[in-house]
């Protein structure tokens, strides 16, 4: 097995050969991939099936399985995204600016890869695909880093995409990935300077805080989503119970699955019965402040007290905290204070209040009676998504082949000196 060290070596090599393969190649290594991805699917399967068990044996929870757990359908969809980011255009060789200086000289500014870009991640085994596709496509080398919950998956994952771009004459080593799970594997990542140019933690809160105090490699902090719904007094509360339900039972596992419920005290005698009861076919688990946890109560209602850290809370998991709010100043504030800053949704029928909101909230993506669900590479138009940024810096939001590009500048001239 190398050592991170070497597998960071063998990735600056060939990202100097990827650097340099113009679209068309790119494109065809794309579509290798996904032919062979669909070919292997019961390879993928075996191996995924690997995982699933030894997460049952661990008493994984049912939620985190789900989005462990691959199937046919699933490699299809994985498959379509890979062939999805082989038709969008290159972002390489764009030529995004320039000039010409007074002397005559010319000077274009121009796109290119950021070289090597590595990835330390949980247990969603299509990352592992998404990562090396837009990387490839960007012209970058990947260095993969998946946890133990999906080694097996990733292996084969890994294995069957490294042969695909091989057959198409480009270096296997574009897409590495490290077998080794361990805690030490990922701080040696995190220190890998003189190999990797940029890296991303996709995962819990816990191992996005870890990436961030102990990279000495440049971070784009990603993926935490506590995700907040304000329903306000002015709503469309049979569409706000739909997007309540859509984004909290579609799949309750990913970053932009809403996590908190305010509620407007005006229609909360209204609306939270009647939002209980569509969430309890999924039977999700209500935490409440003292007045929501009241009016369901005088519903027939069960729900449980919700304490202060439930405001922090990320659940990934059939559980919501719901808080009565005195209207939108009370809600702005709460997710100013709480947010992760991916994804918060208001619903209302008042275009000022629905322009306040978006004014007010700072996070990646601010919707108006739109679930936040949609917070995805795939639905904004992107392709497949390396991650979501959470930051200000270098990207924000889904972050697509356009955000794994830097620039450099192009100076043509006829003999000018200084």
């Amino acid at each position: 097995m190398d050592t991170v060290t070497e597998l960071g070596k063998k990735a600056k090599a060939a990202a100097t050969v990827l650097g340099l393969a113009n679209t068309g190649q790119k494109n065809r290594a794309l579509e290798a991939i996904a032919l062979a991805l669909e070919s292997n699917a019961a390879k993928i399967l075996e191996a995924n099936a690997e995982d699933l068990d030894k997460a049952a044996e661990n008493g994984v929870p049912e939620a985190m399985r789900d989005r462990l757990m691959l199937n046919r359908e699933r490699i299809g969809d994985i498959a379509q995204a890979v062939r999805e980011v082989a038709r969008l255009g290159d972002p390489v060789g764009r030529i995004i600016g320039g000039h010409t200086a007074p002397n005559g000289m010319t000077i274009t500014k121009q796109t290119v890869p950021l070289g090597v870009v590595a990835m330390i991640y949980e247990s969603r085994p299509n990352v592992t695909v998404d990562g090396a596709v837009l990387c490839l496509k960007s012209g970058n080398a990947c260095i993969l880093r998946g946890g133990k919950e999906a080694i097996h998956s990733n292996l084969a994952l890994a294995a069957i995409m490294r042969g695909a771009i091989e057959k198409e004459g480009l270096p296997p080593d574009c897409i590495q990935l490290i077998e080794d799970t361990s805690r030490e594997s990922a701080s040696a990542l995190m220190k890998l300077d003189d190999y990797v140019n940029l890296l991303f933690p996709r995962g819990g809160k816990g191992l996005i805080r870890s990436v961030l105090e102990n990279s000495t490699v440049p971070v784009i902090e990603t993926g935490a989503g506590n995700c907040h719904i304000y329903v306000d007094n002015e709503a469309d509360l049979t569409m706000a119970v739909n997007i309540l339900h859509n984004a909290k039972t579609s799949r309750p596992s990913v970053c932009n699955a809403v996590e908190t419920l305010l509620v407007h005290e005006e229609i909360a005698a209204d609306f939270l019965p009647a939002a209980a009861l569509a969430l309890a076919p999924s039977n999700v688990e209500l935490r409440c402040c003292p007045r929501s946890l009241r009016i369901l109560s005088d519903s027939g209602i069960s729900a449980v007290p919700a304490h202060d850290s439930d405001w922090d809370e990320e659940y990934d998991d059939l559980i919501l905290a719901v808080k009565t709010v005195s209207g939108i100043d009370e809600a702005i504030a709460h997710i100013g204070r709480y947010s992760t800053k991916n994804s918060e949704a208001i619903v209302t029928s008042n275009l000022e209040k629905a322009e306040r909101f978006c004014a007010g909230v700072d996070s990646a993506a601010v919707y108006v009676n739109v679930s936040t669900r949609f917070t995805d590479g795939g639905e904004f138009g992107l392709g497949a998504e390396i991650g979501i940024s959470t930051q200000k810096l270098h990207a924000r939001g889904p972050m697509g082949l356009e955000h794994l590009t830097s620039y450099k500048y192009l100076v043509r001239g006829n003999g000018q000196v200084r």
